[in-house]
């Protein structure tokens, strides 16, 4: 494996660490403190071309691959983890539609979102089915050239703010995962209501409300894929998405150590910097440490990605190990911080907030143990 960057991924990478740096995270703190969604942060990305960075020009995107969206994705979170999440997010719907959708879904719907003109979002998880998505009850009957959509989805990240959905519904009920089918469905479609906004303990600008389809009528032509193959759509989908979760991780952990070794070197006990403290070194090592050792198994699973072979296993473990490695370490950064590590100010402590989420979203930490397990055991 050779993770050297090419001149091109060095350029895109370099511009948009800029944009990072001077568009987004002088706004990170107050986008959290109001909760107000960061559309223009959005229109930021469309106008340089970072919406869809590993989708071909001929669809609208900027035809790199998934390494650099990978690492355009750090710089993202480093700078505003909010941002970063509705862009990962993003890809959950980009994804599907580019990997399996028909050349008339993807001039429709793919072009629209690489270029960043529309926002997309994924729809699995119901309230009776999370960590076991194959048990989702939602149902689409086919009725002539249309299918009818009822039923509901919940913690759906970037709805209501999205124009375009890939929803997952049973098309047979009783076959389980093998009944499961996944749909196109646009924002304003009769019957597709929106439900209530979750009061959250962090990302308070990131829309996660419910949707509820009854007796939304869709074409038969927005089927993805084919009838029954739902559920390979959304584990493939996931996988990719487990990468995005141990990009946002990683981002959002090494925003952490610039902010503890920032501190550490300025705040001054006994007549010295706290960073000539043998305990504040021994923290700041391990935290470089486990950061380093996440973004290895991460960028793993993106040159497999990328070289077209299997990545299920590597992404899992890449999830697993970042969301527990920022909790990690962005504990250890309000520490280091100490009391001013619980004032809002000083940003850690909506960092620690931000980090639970990596290890319950696009599945539990729990789950990437149970995946990971399948595939040793195998």
């Amino acid at each position: 494996m050779n993770f050297d960057l090419t001149e091109e991924q060095k350029t895109i990478i370099d511009a948009a660490r800029e944009i990072c740096e001077a568009e987004f995270a002088p706004k990170a703190n107050e986008i959290d403190k109001t909760g107000i969604f960061p559309k223009e942060n959005l229109e930021i990305l469309a106008k340089y071309d970072l919406s869809g960075i590993p989708i071909p020009e001929a669809y609208g995107g900027l035809g790199a691959d998934f390494m650099t969206w990978a690492i355009v994705g750090e710089e993202i979170a480093q700078a505003c983890s909010t941002t970063s999440a509705i862009f990962g997010a993003n890809i959950l719907c980009i994804y599907p539609i580019y990997m399996f959708g028909t050349e008339e879904q993807k001039q429709k719907y793919l072009v629209p979102l690489a270029k960043g003109q529309k926002l997309g979002a994924f729809a699995l998880t119901e309230p009776s089915a999370g960590s076991d998505a194959s048990s989702g009850i939602a149902v689409a009957v086919k009725d002539g050239n249309e299918y009818v959509l009822n039923g509901s989805k919940m913690f759906i990240t970037n709805a209501d703010e999205a124009d375009i959905y890939v929803v997952t519904f049973k098309t047979h009920l009783a076959r389980g995962a093998r009944g499961m089918s996944a749909f196109i469905v646009e924002k304003g479609t009769p019957g597709f209501i929106f439900g209530k906004q979750e009061e959250k303990m962090c990302y308070h600008a990131l829309p996660n409300c419910g949707l509820t389809f009854q007796d939304c009528r869709v074409p038969a032509d927005n089927l993805l894929s084919q009838e029954n193959r739902g559920f390979r759509v959304a584990m493939e989908t996931l996988d990719v998405g487990r990468i995005g979760m141990a990009v946002g991780a990683i981002g959002l952990a090494k925003a952490a150590l610039k902010k503890a070794i920032k501190y550490a070197k300025e705040r001054i006990q006994f007549g010295q910097p706290i960073s000539s403290f043998q305990a504040i070194q021994h923290k700041i090592a391990d935290m470089a440490t486990e950061i380093e050792a996440a973004e290895l198994l991460m960028l793993k699973a993106v040159w497999l990605k990328d070289q077209n072979r299997p990545f299920s296993s590597i992404a899992a473990m890449a999830k697993l190990y970042a969301s527990e490695m920022c909790n990690r370490v962005t504990n250890q950064a309000v520490q280091i911080h100490g009391g001013y590590g619980l004032v809002r100010e000083y940003t850690v402590e909506r960092y620690l907030r931000e980090s639970k989420l990596f290890e319950i979203v696009e599945g539990t930490s729990e789950i990437q143990r149970s995946v990971i397990a399948g595939h040793v055991l195998k």
